[in-house]
């Protein structure tokens, strides 16, 4: 019985570090790098990059979002959506997540240091700085654009990816990081409608708090219209074909729809609908620019 209680717990505490990483978003970001790496080349990514990179890439996220756990400590707490995290109920204590943390983020740096390059382990350290200080510590309070300014950190990934395969910026890997960079606004900016009471009680100026719900809609379709021209522009520019340019308008107006609807019918389940329609849209969208990349070759061998 002492074994098995012993067993449980070390289970349940691991499930709790696990939460600190947002394995949800972490899966989110570790998937658009990846498609940065195969987008890089017109073969197959190496091995030890993709491996390495991957790893990197993901533990520098996690640590991110451990230190977004952290800094959130106080705002979790009266937030309905959060105060069940870790830290907030003390399940961990704000040490060892500053411990834990740092130990993800030295990891990561490491390994995208010595076994990567060092320009990908240079952008990854931004990143994280960029979203688990600047984004969670000043930006998040300090001003409705919000999102919008600290929207740079989480489009990073996929130029991460693209950098640990070539070892230089290119020109189509900031296209995939526009993408992402114009999709942040709408696909937050909906969760904020649901939850802004929440924020309010937080005292966080998120846009449907300062500036009220109407005006978050009407910037919700705004950049969706701006998201749908901008990822046209892979297909324009000659980096995708039209395998992706099909799958980008047909998701393109999904998401269009949904914020339409959204000015005329004002449940706020729709906007929760329409942040959850946000993340299947970038995972498929990214999914037909891998597919879309590797047709030419398929063809070729055929």
């Amino acid at each position: 019985m002492n074994n098995r209680s012993i067993t449980d717990t070390a289970d349940i505490i691991w499930q709790d570090y696990l939460t600190l990483c947002k394995p949800k978003v972490v899966s989110l970001i570790v998937f658009t790098a990846v498609v940065g790496m195969f987008l890089a080349t017109p073969n197959m990514v190496p091995w030890d990059v993709l491996i390495y990179g991957t790893i990197g890439i993901g533990l520098a996220a996690s640590s991110a979002a451990t230190i977004n756990h952290v800094i959130d400590y106080r705002i979790d707490s009266i937030m309905a959506r959060t105060m069940r995290r870790p830290l907030p109920e003390g399940k961990i204590s704000i040490v060892n997540a500053i411990i834990f943390a740092w130990f993800l983020g030295t990891i990561s740096m490491g390994i995208l240091a010595f076994l990567v390059n060092t320009l990908t382990a240079g952008l990854t350290a931004l990143s994280l700085i960029g979203y688990g200080f600047i984004y969670s510590m000043f930006l998040k309070r300090a001003t409705p654009q919000n999102i919008v300014i600290g929207g740079a950190a989480g489009a990073a990934p996929p130029v991460l990816g693209w950098t640990a395969v070539t070892g230089t910026l290119d020109p189509n890997s900031l296209l995939l990081f526009l993408i992402i960079f114009v999709w942040t606004p709408p696909h937050f900016w909906a969760l904020a409608i649901y939850r802004r009471d929440d924020y309010a009680a937080a005292d966080i100026p998120m846009l449907p708090v300062t500036h009220g719900v109407e005006f978050t809609r009407l910037q919700i379709l705004l950049y969706t219209i701006l998201l749908f021209v901008v990822t046209l522009l892979p297909y324009l520019v000659g980096m995708s074909g039209l395998f992706y340019l099909v799958g980008a308008v047909l998701l393109g107006a999904g998401f269009l729809y949904y914020a339409i609807l959204m000015r005329f019918n004002h449940d706020d389940q729709l906007a929760m609908r329409t942040f959850s329609y946000s993340i299947i849209y970038l995972m498929l969208l990214f999914a037909f620019l891998l597919i879309d990349h590797y047709i030419p070759i398929i063809a070729n061998n055929l």
